[in-house]
């Protein structure tokens, strides 16, 4: 099994190579544009990076007076994949237009980069550019000792950004680890942790723990506040003052969905969860009429879910999320009537509870319907609880209690 991780580090670069890289930047963005346009033209978008290739590369190391081979190819990937995304989200049956490139950065691999303990050589449009690593304390515990100087990872790329003119080179890591069977469940004999996303709480799972929204609503209105004072001004200073609020929000929420997902990821662990169900985040907008701020939210710490799982052998699965907020998951009735607000009562059988615990339920429940597979001879599936087990149909195990040494219902 593969475990990927990423590891920001800053560089020293100074006046003369912070040109360079400028220039390199804006060479790579426009190598990419150009590619899209190209696969924009006509009445099929192309999305193989093969035709691509053939089709553009000679045109764009001319009109970039030989731009490095690799950086060129980098980008064509970088324009194919755009280009697929927009159209598996036409095949969805959603809007997508024609990708633009503006975030300042470039696309490294071992080809156009090699990679030192203290430093980086970089291919740009005029060269190379060497540049110093900025590295914390050595007895730090940061993730350039986890996981960047360590022999278990192997470097496989990076990213170079620009922010407020320092120079961030985004390095990715990979390893191998071999899946411990003995300790590990399965999808076919494990137990189904159930995550509901929304407005009000960020996440609920079906163990009953619940991660709010209010911080992140908090620092959302108060970002919104400094843009909008700032685009009073209208001046140029504004403008790159309001960019920087934008970077500094994203990488507050980052550090936020960073530590809600290593949360959720020991919730599972700590409840033998061989699977994390989440809904269907396609329309959650809709469903919930959240923003576009927290859809974004909902999207990275799935993300952050589902990468940080890979290391422990968790499956993270999406699920239907049709029903769940209405369904009761103790008896089964379905009724628009049956949530009101936070407040979940059955119509039915009376079941009360807090209306997402109940909607995780119903998604680690809609998990099991979904991979339901019969009488193989092993333990059945199961949603895991704060108190016990709920199975496929919706019945209840009580967890396990120590008395004196001994298991006790």
């Amino acid at each position: 099994m593969e475990v990927r991780r990423t590891v920001p580090i800053a560089l020293d670069v100074d006046s003369d190579e912070a040109a360079l890289l400028e220039d390199t930047v804006d060479t790579f963005l426009w190598s990419a544009q150009y590619v899209v346009d190209h696969a924009f033209h006509g009445e099929y978008v192309t999305t193989s990076k093969t035709t691509l290739d053939d089709e553009t590369y000679d045109d764009v190391r001319e009109k970039t007076d030989g731009f490095n081979g690799g950086l060129v190819q980098a980008a064509r990937n970088k324009a194919a994949e755009a280009c697929k995304s927009v159209v598996a989200r036409w095949k969805q049956g959603k809007k997508a237009s024609k990708p633009t490139f503006t975030s300042p950065h470039v696309v490294y691999d071992h080809r156009t980069a090699t990679f030192h303990d203290d430093y980086v050589s970089l291919a740009t449009t005029d060269g190379r550019v060497e540049a110093d690593y900025v590295l914390p304390d050595e007895d730090s515990d940061t993730p350039h000792s986890e996981y960047l100087f360590s022999d278990e990872y192997e470097i496989t790329g990076a990213e170079l950004h620009s922010q407020d003119g320092d120079w961030v080179l985004h390095i990715h890591c990979k390893k191998e680890v071999e899946s411990d069977t003995s300790k590990q469940a399965t999808p076919e004999n494990g137990t189904v942790l159930g995550v509901d996303l929304g407005v009000n709480n960020l996440a609920v799972t079906s163990t009953g723990t619940f991660w709010t929204g209010n911080e992140f609503d908090h620092w959302r209105r108060e970002y919104e506040k400094r843009r909008g004072s700032l685009q009073q001004c209208g001046t140029r200073w504004a403008h790159e003052n309001m960019q920087s609020v934008g970077r500094k929000e994203e990488g507050r929420f980052k550090l936020m969905l960073h530590r809600i997902a290593n949360e959720l990821v020991a919730e599972a662990r700590e409840n033998e969860c061989a699977v994390i169900a989440f809904e269907d985040l396609t329309d959650i907008r809709e469903r919930t009429g959240a923003s576009w701020g927290h859809k974004w939210a909902f999207d990275r710490l799935y993300e952050y879910v589902e990468y940080k799982s890979e290391e422990h052998g968790i499956t993270v699965e999406q699920v239907d999320p049709e029903n769940t907020s209405r369904r009761c998951s103790l008896c089964g009735f379905t009724h628009p009537d049956n949530r009101d607000s936070e407040d979940f009562e059955c119509l039915k059988c009376g079941y009360e509870n807090h209306a997402d615990y109940n909607a995780a339920k119903n998604i680690g429940l809609r998990y099991l319907r979904r991979n339901q597979t019969g009488g193989d001879g092993g333990a059945p599936l199961g949603v895991r609880l704060n108190s016990g087990m709920l199975n496929v149909n919706g019945g209840y195990s009580p967890a396990e209690v120590v008395r004196d040494g001994k298991a006790v219902s």
